[in-house]
């Protein structure tokens, strides 16, 4: 019975876990570059290789380590002594902003009290000088604190200011939010004197008759002052007629609007007593008639003012 001759075959050895990074494994496996080799390896053959042998060399080697210690001894021993140096000079410049400061507080202290001082006088010169006019012009001019009945009216951005569409602010330039805007103010204020108010303040800002009610960003200016909602608008008159007049007028109904499609938040209630403090700066504007010149040839007086 023939028999089967032994399998003698061997399984191929199993593949290298880097069989397929061949060229990292090169790179790895020869990091420096053959000529690099060579020479280092002609060097050890020579002898060349390792520290200096000869006297001559170890003499060089001393003496640029010694010239090494002595430039990194220079650089701290003249950091060291530069220190003090500049912490005199940093002081000094601390001092001298220190001063300069203090010279700038007292010349802002100087001009407050300057301002306020020039302010009195105007409003002393309106008094004596007004004639007849003098009080209503210096309740005009804001010359004066007015204290009496009137209204209280509270304007305040929307709880949620991202809405929007139509509405009185559609083609104003403005985005239609909940926030109040500059021109909304304006329109209260109009509306207020057009309904027959005497005195008004915004958020304690005296208004005159020369005021101005702007836009920076979204910051609103009364006379170049910046007001933060809520906008709390003062108004001293007769309070109940002054409330109703406003809310028939088309101002009222444009807060109204407001109100109703922006979700603007408006109370109004009406005061027994409001106070108003004076405007922070008083401007006083005259005119004279003017006089044409005599020249001989008969010119009548044109009669227009000049301010």
């Amino acid at each position: 019975m023939s028999q089967q001759p032994p399998d003698r075959s061997t399984a191929s050895p199993p593949a290298r876990p880097d069989a397929s990074m061949s060229l990292l494994t090169n790179v790895m496996d020869h990091s420096l570059d053959d000529g690099y080799a060579e020479a280092s390896a002609r060097r050890k053959a020579d002898g060349s290789a390792g520290l200096p042998r000869t006297l001559k060399s170890k003499l060089g080697l001393a003496a640029c380590l010694v010239l090494a210690a002595l430039v990194v001894t220079l650089g701290a021993a003249e950091a060291r002594v530069s220190a003090p140096v500049l912490a005199k000079e940093r002081q000094e410049l601390i001092d001298r902003i220190d001063d300069e400061t203090t010279a700038a507080d007292t010349l802002e202290s100087q001009v407050d009290k300057l301002r306020d001082d020039v302010g009195r006088r105007q409003r002393k010169a309106l008094e004596k000088h007004g004639g007849d006019q003098g009080e209503p012009v210096a309740l005009l001019a804001g010359a004066t604190p007015v204290e009496g009945p009137g209204v209280k009216l509270v304007v305040d951005d929307a709880k949620n200011t991202d809405q929007g569409g139509g509405g009185p602010r559609e083609t104003s330039g403005f985005a239609d939010t909940g926030r109040v805007r500059d021109r909304d103010l304006q329109r209260v204020v109009n509306g207020l004197w057009q309904s027959g108010a005497e005195a008004i303040a915004i958020n304690g800002q005296r208004l005159t008759a020369l005021s101005a009610i702007r836009a920076a960003g979204d910051a609103i200016l009364v006379d170049n002052r910046p007001l933060v909602p809520p906008y709390t608008v003062l108004a001293v008159g007769n309070g109940k007629r002054l409330g109703t007049a406003f809310q028939d007028s088309a101002d009222g109904r444009y807060l109204q609007a407001l109100k109703d499609t922006f979700d603007i938040r408006t109370s109004m209630s009406a005061q027994q007593k409001v106070s108003l403090p004076v405007a922070p700066s008083l401007i006083v504007r005259t005119a004279e008639p003017y006089k044409a010149a005599d020249t001989g040839s008969g010119a009548a007086d044109t009669g227009k003012g000049t301010s």
